[in-house]
């Protein structure tokens, strides 16, 4: 469970870098020249990827977390990285269904 925790928040921060590269790249394409923010493009898309389904891992580490909780089997785990994977799962929520960016 420990290891999953810090999967998950790996693939939250790769959220929020996706979606800053979306934001510039959005800001870049309205100029003329624009040849892409990343060079590496395999580098790009694995952000994506881990970023954009990042939604589904924290959902399935928060749904773990909650029953082990209730069974007391959450001694490993810190506290901070629950409450901060709570934050970005909350932020992804609003990100995808509830704004229009």
């Amino acid at each position: 469970m420990k290891f999953f925790s810090k999967i998950t928040f790996i693939c939250n921060l790769c959220f929020v870098a996706s979606v800053i590269l979306r934001f510039v790249e959005k800001a870049k394409q309205q100029q003329e020249d624009f040849r892409g923010l990343v060079l590496a493009k395999p580098l790009e898309s694995t952000l994506a990827v881990l970023g954009y389904g990042a939604i589904l891992v924290n959902a399935v580490f928060l749904l773990v977390y909650v029953f082990a909780a209730a069974a007391k089997k959450t001694k490993q785990i810190p506290r901070w990285i629950v409450i901060a994977n709570l934050v970005f799962f909350i932020i992804q929520i609003y990100y995808f269904f509830i704004s229009d960016f």
